[in-house]
């Protein structure tokens, strides 16, 4: 079960109680105030796991919640703190607070829509690699804060304060350098099976891409780039209707798109002018990001290659590739490289890894 959007009710530890103690020693039945801190509840933090690819830990446990301080103690002992609870995220993971999520307590609200309007707390990308999401309370004084001229026996200790608590969304975007949209059964996974080692389920029907898949593209001097796989697009997806407008934000960050077209066909050209259309109605800067034009299924017979080429849509020569048989497909990978290297600037290239490709030349 691939979940990409989740909403939790999350609360730190509050703090331990303030001790109220007076020393008794030997030869000294009436000592002074020596009650202990109390121990500062736990934090609750967001931890980058690149190793996770969605959010079902927490879709199955929406409550979270640390440990408190423990009291404080005589002898002017503080309370242990609190053990922090580390929740691990996919990279990616966009954080917001549902408003008045304080007032409504540990009681789950519904998961707000998709544009309802929430209060963004942090887009953990890297660098950025853990997050508070909750402060754990302080923990209370004991009397030993509290003794002067005036009051040398002060009975009087701190309560903790309570941790911090809310309900929040989490939201994933993933992380990937290349895009790849299409209509159903273009032949997306299919093609990110040749271009990378991932295997996503491929079958020859439409809407076989359920979730969101993610590929690793390697160059031959070793460096990475990864490759994302959405479920096909259709017309008027941008209002909902199929599954690619559910998964159309995981293509938000790439700053390049593979238009993957069906040479079999009716009319790969109005496909692709029906792809330009769903991305610009979508909006989120998809319809001006850099893509390139490929048309798969060249081994067919009914592959429909020489429109296409007239009509260069995209102002560029489209790329003809079979990710059946291979043909073309490391052509494809060379000029992905040289696009995306094209369209980056220097600095976020080395900060990516992204130094330019030889091999791609």
């Amino acid at each position: 079960m691939f979940v990409d959007r989740v909403r939790i009710f999350a609360k730190a530890g509050d703090g331990g109680r303030g001790c109220v103690s007076f020393r008794r020693a030997p030869y000294e039945p009436h000592g002074g105030p020596d009650g202990g801190d109390g121990g500062k509840g736990g934090d609750v933090v967001l931890v980058v796991d690149p190793h996770r690819n969605d959010l079902s830990n927490l879709f199955f446990a929406p409550h979270q919640a640390a440990q408190d301080g423990r009291p404080g103690m005589g002898a002017t002992k503080s309370g242990r703190k609190g053990a922090d609870l580390l929740l691990p995220v996919p990279p990616g993971t966009i954080v917001s607070r549902i408003g008045g999520s304080l007032e409504q307590g540990s009681k789950l609200l519904p998961l707000p829509p998709r544009d309802a309007p929430l209060d963004l707390l942090v887009d953990l990308t890297p660098p950025m690699d853990r997050f508070v999401l909750c402060h754990g309370g302080r923990g209370g004084w004991g009397n030993w804060h509290f003794r002067g001229p005036q009051n040398q026996a002060p009975r009087r200790a701190d309560p903790g304060k309570p941790g911090e608590c809310g309900q929040f969304v989490l939201e994933l975007k993933l992380l990937a350098d290349i895009g790849l949209v299409g209509l159903p059964n273009a032949g997306k996974s299919s093609l990110l099976r040749r271009l990378t080692s991932a295997e996503p389920k491929v079958a020859d029907y439409p809407f076989t891409t359920l979730t969101p898949s993610v590929g690793v593209l390697e160059s031959p001097e070793g460096d990475r780039l990864t490759v994302a796989d959405i479920p096909g697009l259709i017309r008027d997806a941008h209002l909902g209707k199929g599954l690619g407008d559910e998964f159309l934000r995981h293509v938000e960050r790439c700053p390049l798109l593979l238009l993957v077209l069906d040479l079999s066909g009716v009319d790969p050209l109005a496909d692709f002018f029906l792809l330009r259309r769903e991305l610009e109605a979508y909006g989120h800067g998809l319809a001006g990001r850099p893509f390139l034009v490929v048309g798969n299924k060249i081994d067919l017979r009914t592959a429909k290659k020489a429109a296409l080429r007239r009509a260069r849509p995209g102002g560029e020569e489209p790329v003809f590739v079979s990710a059946r048989t291979g043909q073309g497909v490391l052509e494809l990978a060379a000029l992905a490289w040289e696009k995306l290297c094209r369209s980056r600037p220097e600095a976020a290239r080395r900060e990516a890894g992204l130094f330019p490709a030889q091999g791609a030349r």
